[in-house]
């Protein structure tokens, strides 16, 4: 299953319809990291990208980099690990195309065996990585197997409880990355369970909806036009449990 997971992820790259720049130059990255950032405009608010100076900082499942480079730019001393060569060659060029290349150390590898002694870690992080591992119990226990007493552990999950999931029945449109070989969703308590070897765990509901240059015709423009401003006219207390990702922060 992890060759199946592997040889699926190294063939896609998260976003890449999102910009016109040729792969590997410094347009496409820029490209990639204002999409994201536009799409999870609530992820600089809960992660403080630039709190984190002098840490030992690792990313599972890094992809080509782009939240990487955030912490590396706030002073964190960035390892990327990914079971994808592609994303791992293009996360190196992300990095050197920044002038970053001497503040992250990069890895192929796998989540659920990681290459690293126990405690090497102050924080671990893996935003989008559980919900398409082949054992998420596996790489939980490895998370917290690497942090040091104290380290935080920062995961995100799909919640399969949510406005998204709902609204992608009822449309007839799929979710992305759909097809992966694995692709598990979780309710709040489900994703607490998940997490309950670590002393102490915060789930926070997140990503709810924003306008977006991904869809077009009709679909599109009443999602833009008609569902986003409905949906956002709701006091949030009433719909935060329905948040599309559940964010966990995470104490071992």
């Amino acid at each position: 299953m992890i060759k199946r997971i592997a040889s699926y992820w190294d063939q896609r790259i998260h976003d890449q319809e999102m910009t016109s720049h040729p792969v590997g130059t410094l347009g496409f990255f820029d490209d990639l990291e204002d999409y994201r950032f536009d799409k999870l405009r609530y992820l600089p608010g809960l992660v403080d990208f630039e709190s984190y100076r002098g840490q030992q900082l690792l990313e599972i499942g890094c992809g080509v980099g782009i939240d990487l480079l955030r912490f590396a730019r706030g002073g964190a001393r960035a390892t990327g690990i990914d079971l994808a060569p592609r994303c791992i060659a293009l996360a190196q060029q992300n990095f050197a195309l920044h002038g970053l290349d001497e503040s992250a150390a990069f890895a192929v590898g796998n989540g659920e065996h990681l290459p690293f002694a126990d405690g090497s870690f102050d924080v671990v992080y893996a935003h989008g990585v559980l919900q398409y591992t082949a054992d998420a119990d596996r790489m939980i226990a490895e998370c917290r197997r690497v942090l040091v007493p104290g380290g935080e552990a920062i995961f995100m999950v799909y919640n399969r409880v949510s406005w998204l999931n709902a609204l992608s029945s009822v449309v007839g449109v799929g979710l992305e990355h759909a097809d992966a070989p694995v692709l598990e969703k979780y309710s709040i308590p489900e994703f607490q369970q998940l997490l309950e070897s670590f002393a102490d765990v915060r789930v926070v509901p997140e990503r709810f909806p924003v306008r977006s240059r991904l869809h077009r015709g009709w679909r599109g423009a009443a999602y833009n036009g008609l569902f986003v401003g409905t949906f956002n006219l709701i006091p949030r207390v009433l719909v935060r449990r329905f948040g599309w990702h559940l964010m966990a922060f995470c104490r071992k």
